[in-house]
């Protein structure tokens, strides 16, 4: 745990507040949080009563006792929860109502984009949730974006960074690790490069479900939307991940939210 805590406040970043910004549910979110990322203004700190809860998910326990030791250094924040699993958080975050789940990507039994969306459209309010990885995959990033994240850092950045991003995004704010910024603008810049012939293979079906995907939808949503079996969502899904050359729902989210930000520039 004190070696973790020396490798963040050796880190070079600087202060989430870098970055921040209101959310919005549109699609141009993704391109206006990474325009404005630049800017290098902050979010007000909050002011709830009773100080911020805390919710930390991750599979590594030197990580979870890391956050919770130094989160707690603060007399404002309160770390009420911790899970290693997926299916652990799911159940524990709706029971605890935190105010802010921090979390990783890579998880054993899914990963933390899926439950950023699931307690976000299931939870009122929903909590903020930061997400705090190794993870610098362009994809990983849009998806986490699309999941409705708040905030993505990287573990490298400073404790301090971490504790600002944690106030950040519970006041309403939004940021995003500025060495990453870069890479996800270039993207978005690339020009339409004439039709995909991955795209072409999906069956109508298959594009409106992409289409929700990107949307930030559940197979439990799309089911409904469209009147399906949430088991024959699954079986799309699976289908249009293939002729897209995709492993994970958070890199066809990815792809369905660039190529709408394409066909709107």
């Amino acid at each position: 745990m004190v070696e973790y805590l020396r490798l963040l406040e050796q880190s070079s970043l600087g202060s989430p507040g870098a970055g921040a910004v209101r959310r919005r549910s549109s699609p141009k979110a993704v391109a206006d949080i990474l325009a404005r990322s630049k800017v290098g203004t902050s979010a007000p700190s909050p002011s709830t009563p009773g100080g911020l809860t805390v919710f930390v998910l991750d599979d590594h326990e030197i990580i979870r006792d890391g956050l919770r030791a130094r989160l707690e250094q603060e007399p404002d924040i309160t770390v009420i929860g911790e899970a290693a699993t997926a299916t652990e958080a799911l159940a524990r975050i709706p029971q605890l109502t935190p105010d802010v789940v921090i979390l990783d990507i890579q998880l054993p039994d899914g990963d933390g984009i899926t439950v950023c969306r699931e307690v976000r459209s299931t939870m009122k309010p929903p909590p903020a949730c930061l997400m705090l990885t190794s993870d610098t995959d362009d994809d990983a990033l849009f998806g986490a974006i699309v999941a409705g994240v708040s905030g993505y850092m990287l573990t490298r950045a400073s404790s301090a960074s971490i504790v600002s991003a944690v106030r950040t995004v519970a006041a309403g704010g939004s940021l995003l690790d500025p060495t990453l910024t870069a890479g996800v603008m270039n993207r978005l810049r690339r020009g339409a490069g004439g039709v995909d012939p991955r795209y072409e293979q999906l069956t109508p079906q298959e594009r409106r479900i992409l289409d929700h995907i990107a949307d930030g939808m559940t197979n439990r949503q799309i089911a409904d939307r469209l009147f399906l079996a949430e088991k024959t969502v699954r079986n799309y899904v699976a289908s249009l991940l293939a002729k897209l050359g995709l492993q994970r729902r958070s890199a066809a989210a990815a792809y369905g939210t660039e190529r709408r930000l394409r066909q709107e520039s």
